[in-house]
């Protein structure tokens, strides 16, 4: 039977490895992706919504991204979200859809990607190991026996190990999808 702060480790650690492979799918790659802008916010009926609960975004081909809003309505307000976002691609309004057109990318901004992804990869690694100390101080005050202290140390390690693993995997394919063309 695990232990509740194995599985508490364990949970939080998942979290971690989960939200650095989110911030890497934001990475742009020169492919497009609806990931890229379904969480930008729209100003929509007096309030804020993601792009994604206005709009249908679809990706035509891998330069490509397109967005249709179910409301004609929201086509403007849409484009000046799109534009306020950021993401280094002007919005191209066409009838009743905007279309994202991404160029291709320089060696030099691919070069930078790769560096942003390994800056969110250690801000990953580094959380993990936050969740290690917080749970092994917790291991220690819960004044165990012995030899359930010491089995629960090596499956939190093993459990670091894992979640560390996982990044370094991720970064790896994140950078090949940034360095191959």
């Amino acid at each position: 039977m695990s232990h509740p702060l194995l599985t508490d480790a364990q949970t939080r650690m998942k979290k971690t490895v989960d939200h650095t492979l989110h911030e890497f799918s934001t990475i742009h790659t020169g492919k497009a992706s609806p990931s890229m802008v379904e969480g930008i916010m729209v100003e929509a009926y007096g309030g804020t919504q993601q792009l994604k609960a206005c709009a249908a975004i679809t990706t035509p081909d891998a330069r490509m991204i397109q967005v249709q809003p179910w409301d004609k309505g929201l086509l403007r307000a849409i484009e000046k979200a799109l534009q306020q976002a950021n993401i280094g691609v002007n919005p191209v309004v066409d009838g009743n859809l905007i279309r994202l057109p991404f160029p291709d990318l320089s060696k030099e901004r691919r070069l930078e990607f790769v560096k942003t992804a390994h800056r969110l990869a250690e801000e990953g690694r580094v959380h993990v190991r936050n969740v290690r100390r917080d749970v092994l101080e917790q291991v220690k005050k819960a004044k165990l026996p012995e030899d359930e202290t010491k089995r629960l140390e090596k499956e939190i390690q093993a459990a670091t190990d894992k979640a560390i693993k996982d990044i370094e995997t991720h970064l790896g394919h994140k950078e090949k999808e940034l360095t191959s063309h």
